[in-house]
Parts: structure tokens; sequence; C-alpha cells
């Protein structure tokens, strides 16, 4: 099952990361992940939160560029070589990735990787084909 993840597009600025994030705070939305990627002359914020669509509405209002796209998130048990059989597996089965990022928390011993794949539902497919623990967004939040 795909999670909902925001990207925000914002001038590469000092002053302009902290826009978005309290505009979700004003409306009690916690962030779960980010990422941050950019570019000379701009930035996107990656956010993973609970209530993505009230997110979005907040920082629509608020005058965000948001794009809302699927992302798939698994866990991958915290020692050497997991990440690793991970990849081989995506590689395996001719999965592309976009781009990755982690949580910051861990779910027991296993950490908990974001993926956005060209084709979302190929991979969970053949992620869960291949034993990975594809989770949910109930799972998350």
């Amino acid at each position: 099952m795909t999670i909902k993840q925001i990207s925000i597009f914002l001038e590469n600025k000092p002053g302009r990361l902290s826009f978005p994030c309290g505009v979700l705070a004003t409306k009690g939305i916690n962030i779960v992940t980010l990422s941050l990627a950019d570019t000379k002359q701009f930035g996107i914020l990656h956010l993973v939160v609970g209530p993505w669509r009230e997110a979005v509405a907040a920082l629509e209002e608020a005058g965000c560029v948001v794009r809302v796209t699927d992302v798939v998130a698994v866990e991958v048990p915290d020692r050497a070589g997991a990440m690793e059989r991970l990849l081989r597996i995506a590689e395996d089965e001719t999965l592309n990735i976009d781009y990755m990022y982690a949580f910051a928390e861990k779910r027991g011993d296993h950490a908990v990787i974001v993926f956005r794949f060209t084709d979302p539902d190929a991979a969970i497919a053949a992620l869960q084909r291949r034993s990975v623990n594809v989770l949910a967004p109930v799972d998350l939040f």
C-alpha cells in the first residue's frame, strides 16, 4: 500500500523552510518524516504527515505550491547489510528508485525507509513477493 507524501516547492533563501513547518504547527499537524532537496534557485521539501489532506489544504491556503505523490514505506532490519539486500531486490526486480529517505524513529529493531518509485504499484507487488514488509498508512500513524 502506498502512503501520501507532500512536496512543497520553496525558494532557496534563508527563512523559507520554517514557513510551511509553521503553517502545519499552527494546525496541530505533526511531521512524521521529511527530506529536503535543493538546487541553486529552489528546494523541494518532502513531508509525510498523518492527516495529509488537512496539511495540503492548510499549506495551499497559506500560498504554498504543493504536490501530493505516492511513496512506499518499508521496514528494514536495523543491521549491517539489510539496506544492501533491499536495494538488490529493487535491482533484481528492475524497480527504478527516484529517491529515498529514512524515518528518524525506528519500529522496534527495524528502520523505516521511504521510497519514491517510478511505478509504486509494481514496486509494492515485487517487494511483497520477496517478503519485504511494505507498511500501510495505519502502520505509520
